[in-house]
């Protein structure tokens, strides 16, 4: 399994220099140029041609680019336009934040997600199937930013519930004030994710009670409960633990848009606003970052699926 690992890292670095490139490129294509953003007005010509030297950016976009990825492999992301400090600062400054929020919205995902599909399995075509149902359909298809503007409104703003914003109150730093003003916004990130994770698990549970070890243990007269949640479960899970893994990197983008509305000071809040400032370095670092995120969410979940699944950790030894 080790092997493996080794071979899937080693594989996923031309990946990251791929996707390092098209964002390069992207950037680059955008209107205007990234030196428009050190210059003041009244600059000569001379001083205007020592900042392209200074950042890198007097030479043609190859040049640019190895100068920039030079820089990254040296644990340099640059240095941000707009708040003047090194990028790898900044998103460590704001990775708690957006972790603590990532963390708790996956957890929500989870806990309500299994008894859920569980449940809609178990009653197929049943009114309780169908009521799940048609929750995990708004679910997955109604935009998160919009449940989040509705959430603002109905649960801040009118029953004054939740707080509007931020992630502590003014002169409060307790964390019984942070989980009150994460509650919005880890609830409204949760809910795409746990429809899906809802649809699967119901899904799966569907076919796993028509295999024969489940029809055995029942012509038996085993408790329900306990095939259920003994051995149904655990074959259900099974591909869960391969989207939680994909979906990481989605929490990640997902959060730029929630942690705005929300004013939520993690690094999609971050990236926002390097966006609306043209900080083009944040938005590499924040674009690598994500991709590094999704990475490594595979590798987790390529490794905990073969912790539960011994077929799978016995065909990984032979690779």
């Amino acid at each position: 399994m080790k092997k493996y690992i080794v071979k899937r890292v080693i594989g996923l670095i031309p990946l990251l220099l791929v996707v390092s490139i098209f964002s390069f490129l992207i950037l680059q294509a955008a209107p205007g140029s990234p030196i428009d953003n050190y210059m003041q007005p009244g600059m000569t010509e001379e001083q205007i041609e020592a900042l392209k030297e200074e950042y890198g950016l007097n030479g043609s976009i190859a040049e640019q680019y190895w100068y920039w990825l030079k820089h990254v492999l040296q644990g340099d992301m640059g240095t941000s336009i707009s708040k003047n400090r090194p990028v790898t600062e900044l998103i460590a400054e704001r990775l708690p934040a957006t972790v603590s929020l990532m963390g708790a919205s996956l957890l929500i995902s989870i806990v309500c997600s299994i008894p859920l599909g569980l449940i809609a399995g178990l009653h197929k075509d049943r009114p309780m199937d169908k009521v799940i149902s048609t929750i995990t359909y708004f679910g997955i298809s109604i935009p998160p930013f919009w449940i989040a503007m509705i959430s603002v409104i109905i649960f801040a703003i009118k029953l004054r519930w939740f707080p509007t914003g931020g992630m502590h109150s003014l002169d409060v730093e307790s964390t019984a004030d942070t989980l009150w003003h994460m509650v919005l916004p880890a609830c409204v990130l949760s809910l795409n994710h746990t429809a899906v994770y809802t649809k699967y698990i119901r899904s799966n549970t569907i076919s796993q009670l028509e295999e024969d070890y489940v029809v055995t243990a029942v012509s038996k007269g085993t408790n329900k409960n306990i095939i259920l949640f003994r051995h149904v479960l655990k074959n259900c899970l099974l591909p869960i633990i391969t989207l939680i893994g994909m979906n990481i990197a989605g929490l990640v983008c997902g959060s730029f848009i929630i942690e705005n509305i929300f004013s939520w000071p993690g690094i999609g809040r971050l990236c926002m606003e390097a966006v609306g400032g043209r900080d083009y370095p944040v938005i590499m670092g924040y674009t690598m970052f994500s991709c590094l995120i999704l990475i490594v969410g595979n590798l987790v979940a390529d490794a905990l699926y073969a912790v539960a699944d011994p077929r799978i950790r016995e065909g990984m030894g032979r690779k």
